[in-house]
């Protein structure tokens, strides 16, 4: 049985070997070594998410907000575990969370090569905008962004 549950820092090996499994999935040096998760879900404690079966780690969103919109982050279910609605269910439950801290809007980025999430995005109802252009401007070069092989 999966459990969809709040993540803890306790979380992190198997959700970093999760990760690592992914093909096609970015993660940075800092921002997602074990200090740079922990600070995150510090900030924002009850809205990142993690499904575990049998003790193990198929399904993580890191979900954080400003006060005022929210971001999901690395979103990912295992790959033979994909189309059982695991995904779905960790959707609802960050949105979930972030009603009861009355976030009223939630954005994410998903890479336009990423053919499987981008489906996955619009399959259960999610807008893609086109009426903007996103940017972004690196502060720290030893933040290495590495990419898993697809």
């Amino acid at each position: 049985m999966v459990n969809i549950r709040k993540m803890t820092i306790e979380d992190y090996d198997g959700v970093h070997a999760l990760w690592l499994s992914i093909r096609g999935f970015s993660i940075r040096s800092i921002d997602d070594s074990r200090e740079g998760v922990e600070k995150f879900i510090l900030r924002n404690p009850g809205t990142s998410i993690v499904a575990e079966e049998e003790g193990e780690i198929i399904g993580a969103i890191l979900c954080g907000h400003d006060g005022r919109r929210a971001t999901f982050y690395h979103v990912c279910v295992r790959e033979d575990r994909r189309k059982q609605g695991i995904g779905k269910a960790m959707v609802v439950r960050a949105m979930n969370e972030l009603k009861k801290e009355k976030i009223n809007k939630v954005a994410l980025i998903a890479f336009t090569k990423n053919d499987v999430g981008n489906a996955f995005w619009k399959s259960i109802g999610w807008k893609q905008r086109t009426d903007l252009n996103y940017y972004d401007f690196v502060l720290n070069e030893e933040n290495i962004e590495s990419f898993v092989a697809s």
